[in-house]
C-alpha cells in the first residue's frame, strides 16, 4: 500500500491529473505492449547467448562477460511522452519511444563489440533502425558505448509483431565508468566551479579507461599471435 502511494505521488509529479486519467485508461493495452517488449528482450538476449556459445566452441573464448536487460517503467514512458509532447497512446509509444526494451552487452575487448554487433545485424530477422557509435565518437562527457536500435519479430499466438529494442555494447571499463558517472551526475547542490572540476576529472578518467581498453586488447592480440 505504501509502495503504491509513493508510486502514485511520483506519477503525479510527472504529469497532470488529466494526463494521468488518460494514461490509466490505456493501462490494459499498455500492459500488453510491455509484455511484447519483454518477449523482444528475451529474443535478443537469446541471440547473444547463442553467439557467445558459438565463439566458445569455435575459438575457445567468450567475448561476452555479462548481459543486462531492462524495461522502461510506465512512469518513465509517461515522462518521456510529456517531455516531447507526444500523445499518450499505445501507437504513440511504439512509434516515438525506441528504448523501452533495453539490453546491455558487456564485452571483454573493444573489437568484441564490433564483432558481436556485426554478427547480430547479419541475421536475417534483425533490422537496423539506428546506430550511434560513441566509441569512435565519444560524448562530450567522455561516455563511450555502441548503441543500436534494432527491430526484431516476436511470434504470438496468431500473429507476428515487430518490436524495437535498444542494444548497448560496452567493455567492462566503459560500463564501470558509465555506471559511476551516472550516479555522480545526479548528485545535487554541487557549486558551478566544483561541478566543472568534477566534469574535467571524469573526462580524464574516461581517457584512462579508453587507454586501458586499447592496451589490454593489444596484450590479448600478442598472446594470441604467440600461440
Amino acid at each position: 500500500m505504501i509502495k503504491e502511494q509513493i508510486r502514485d505521488r511520483f506519477f503525479k509529479e510527472l504529469i497532470d491529473d488529466n494526463i494521468i486519467d488518460l494514461f490509466q485508461r490505456n493501462m490494459m493495452p499498455i500492459n500488453q505492449l510491455m509484455s511484447y517488449y519483454r518477449c523482444a528482450i528475451m529474443e535478443v538476449e537469446t541471440k547473444f547467448k547463442v553467439l557467445n556459445e558459438q565463439f566458445s566452441l569455435q575459438y575457445d573464448r567468450n567475448p561476452i562477460e555479462t548481459i543486462k536487460t531492462r524495461l522502461k517503467s510506465p512512469e518513465s514512458i509517461a515522462k518521456k511522452l510529456k517531455k516531447n509532447d507526444y500523445s499518450f497512446t499505445v501507437e504513440s509509444i511504439e512509434k516515438n519511444i525506441h528504448d523501452i526494451a533495453g539490453i546491455r552487452v558487456i564485452c571483454s575487448f573493444p573489437e568484441d563489440i564490433y564483432l558481436l554487433s556485426e554478427c547480430l545485424l547479419q541475421q536475417d530477422d534483425i533490422t537496423l533502425v539506428e546506430i550511434k557509435d560513441y566509441i569512435k565518437n565519444p560524448k562530450e562527457s567522455g561516455y563511450r558505448s555502441l548503441h543500436l536500435i534494432i527491430e526484431i519479430p516476436i511470434f504470438l499466438e496468431n500473429e507476428k509483431k515487430n518490436m524495437k529494442v535498444e542494444v548497448q555494447l560496452r567493455t567492462i571499463a566503459m560500463d564501470f565508468w558509465a555506471s559511476l558517472e551516472h550516479k555522480l551526475r545526479y548528485k545535487k547542490n554541487i557549486p558551478g566551479e566544483e561541478a566543472e572540476l568534477l566534469a574535467n576529472e571524469l573526462m580524464e578518467c574516461a581517457k584512462i579507461s579508453a587507454d586501458l581498453d586499447n592496451r589490454m586488447e593489444k596484450i590479448k592480440n600478442r598472446i594470441v599471435k604467440s600461440r
